[in-house]
C-alpha cells in the first residue's frame, strides 16, 4: 500500500494545487472581467455581472433606532425586529410548505404578508410604521434601492407571476391586501451587502463583503464614475460582483480537473458558475468523493473496495472535509460510517485529499479577493490600503484551517493591501437593517441639501429683484 505522499497518490493532487503564479495569473483574469461586467455596452455578455445595489455609502455608526427584515434565501424565512443601537432583536423563523414554493407567488407573499402580521402582533409592534429591509437571496435586478425584479427563481422554488416582477412591489400588495398594518421605505439587500453592512457598522472601514458557504460571492464599494450603466460621476455604490460565474466563458479551462469537469456535468445547471463550483460547500464534497473513487479504482485505497456510500454522488459531505481534517479519529470514524475497510495509510491519503481540496478552494477565493482589493487600491489611487472584508459563511466559519490559508494567500497576492477580516454576525438582520438606515440617512442628508438650495435660490432672487 503506498504511502501518503507516494508519487502515485501525488499524481491525484498535483492538478489541484495551484503555483503563486497561477494564483496572479486568475486574478488578472478576474479583474479583466470586473471591467467586462461594469461596461455599458459590454455587461450584457459579461460573466461576472457587476450589478448595482444601489448602497451608496457604508455605516458612519451614527444609526439608530428600530427596523423590520425579512430574509428569503430558502425553505425557510426569517422575520425580524431589530433595534440597532442595542444591538438586541427579536426573530421568528416562518417555514415554506413545498407546495407553496411551487404555487403562485400570490400565495407565497400573502403568507410572507400574514407571518409579518402575526410577528408585528405578538410583538406589540402593529402600531408602529417601521423601515424594512428585505433580503431576497435570488438572482434579480435591482433598478433602485427599493426595487427589484426577479430573474428566475433557484433552489426548488418556482412560483408562478414572479419571474419579470418587481418582488417589492409584490410584497406592498400583499400587505396592503390584509389592510391591518403598514411599513415604512423598503430597501432590497443581497445577502453579500448585508454582510458587508452588518460588519461595517462595527468597523467603518469595512468595504468589501465575501461569502464562503453553500456558494460563494462578494460585494464592494466602487467608484460610480466607472459604473457605466448609472448615470452619476460623484460617490461610491457597493456592487454585487455575482463572481460565481466567473469561468462561464470557458476562461479557466485550463486550470480545471477532470473532476471538476464531471462535478459540472452532473449538477443541475451545468457550464454555470464554473468558479462557485471549485470553491464552494455545496460542490467541495463531491469534488472530494470523485477523487477517492478514482485512487480506489486504481487500487491506491480500500484495498480497491468502493462501498456503496462512496459510490453514491452526494453521500461525502462537504462537512466531513472539515471534521476530517480537525484530526485522525473523526477521519477514521466517518470512513468505517462509509462503510469502508479502511487502514491507517488509507485515512492519512483521505486526509491528504481533503487539504488538498480544501486548500486550493481557500487560494482561489485569495486571488478573487485579491482582484477586489487591489482594484479598490487603484480606484484611490493609494500606495497602501488598509481595509476590512466582511465574512461569512459555513466554509468559512467551520473549516479548521481554511481562513488561515486564505488570509495568508491575499497577503501574498496583495501585498500592498492590509486586510482585516470580520465575520459577520447576522448580514440578513442587522445587516439589512443597515442598509435601509444608511438609505434613509442618506435621503435624509439630500432633502436638507434641497431645502438650502432651494432657500438659497429664493434669496438669489430676492436679491436680484432688490437690484432691480
Amino acid at each position: 500500500n503506498p504511502c501518503a505522499t507516494s508519487p502515485e497518490v501525488e499524481k491525484y493532487l498535483q492538478p489541484f494545487q495551484l503555483s503563486p503564479e497561477t494564483l496572479q495569473e486568475v486574478s488578472a483574469r478576474l479583474r479583466k472581467d470586473l471591467l467586462r461586467g461594469l461596461g455599458k455596452h459590454s455587461h450584457h455578455k459579461a460573466p461576472v455581472k457587476m450589478l448595482p445595489t444601489f448602497v451608496r455609502a457604508t455605516p458612519d455608526g451614527t444609526e439608530k433606532g428600530d427596523f423590520l427584515a425579512l430574509d428569503l434565501g430558502g425553505t425557510n424565512f426569517r422575520v425580524l425586529h431589530v433595534r440597532v443601537e442595542e444591538e438586541a432583536q427579536k426573530v421568528q423563523i416562518c417555514a415554506i410548505p413545498q407546495e407553496m414554493m411551487l404555487g403562485t407567488g400570490e400565495q407565497l407573499f400573502d403568507h410572507i404578508a400574514t407571518c409579518l402580521g402575526d410577528f408585528l402582533e405578538s410583538h406589540n409592534l402593529k402600531g408602529q410604521t417601521l423601515p424594512l429591509g428585505f433580503t431576497f437571496s435570488f438572482p434579480c435586478e435591482q433598478l433602485e434601492i427599493d426595487k427589484s425584479i426577479l430573474i428566475r427563481w433557484t433552489k426548488g422554488f418556482n412560483c408562478s407571476g414572479v419571474e419579470g416582477k418587481d418582488v417589492v412591489q409584490l410584497l406592498k400588495e400583499a400587505i396592503h391586501r390584509r389592510g391591518d398594518y403598514h411599513i415604512g421605505s423598503v430597501a432590497m439587500v443581497n445577502d453579500t451587502v448585508g454582510t458587508m453592512m452588518s460588519c461595517g457598522y462595527k468597523d467603518q472601514s469595512c468595504e468589501i463583503g465575501m461569502i464562503i458557504g453553500t456558494g460563494t460571492n462578494a460585494c464592494y464599494m466602487e467608484e460610480i464614475k466607472n459604473v457605466k450603466r448609472i448615470e452619476g460621476k460623484d460617490g461610491r455604490m457597493c456592487i454585487n460582483t455575482e463572481w460565481g460565474g466567473f469561468g462561464d466563458d470557458g476562461c479557466l479551462d485550463d486550470i480545471l480537473t477532470e473532476f471538476d469537469v464531471e462535478v459540472d456535468k452532473t449538477s443541475i445547471n451545468p457550464g454555470v458558475h464554473i468558479f462557485e463550483k471549485m470553491i464552494s460547500g455545496m460542490y467541495l464534497g463531491e469534488i472530494v468523493r470523485l477523487v477517492l473513487v478514482k485512487m480506489t479504482k486504481d487500487k491506491l485505497l480500500f484495498k480497491g473496495q468502493i462501498s456503496e456510500a462512496l459510490g453514491t454522488p452526494g453521500r461525502f459531505e462537504t462537512k466531513f472535509i472539515s471534521e476530517i481534517e480537525d484530526g485522525l479519529e473523526n477521519a477514521k470514524k466517518i470512513l468505517t460510517e462509509l462503510g469502508l475497510d479502511w487502514d491507517l495509510v488509507d485515512a492519512s491519503v483521505v486526509r491528504l485529499v481533503c487539504d488538498t481540496i480544501s486548500s486550493r478552494s481557500a487560494y482561489l477565493c485569495a486571488a478573487a479577493l485579491a482582484t477586489l482589493v487591489n482594484r479598490i487600491r487603484n480606484n484611490r489611487k493609494l500606495g497602501h490600503l488598509k481595509t476590512t472584508v466582511g465574512v461569512d459563511g459555513t466554509v468559512y466559519r467551520k473549516h479548521p484551517t481554511f481562513s488561515s490559508k486564505l488570509q495568508k494567500a491575499v497577503r501574498l497576492l496583495a501585498p500592498q493591501c492590509d486586510i482585516t477580516f470580520l465575520v459577520s454576525e447576522d448580514g440578513s438582520g442587522t445587516g439589512a437593517a443597515m442598509v435601509t438606515a444608511v438609505a434613509q440617512r442618506l435621503a435624509h442628508q439630500s432633502r436638507l441639501l434641497e431645502e438650502s438650495d432651494g432657500e438659497d435660490n429664493e434669496e438669489e432672487e430676492e436679491e436680484e429683484e432688490e437690484g432691480q
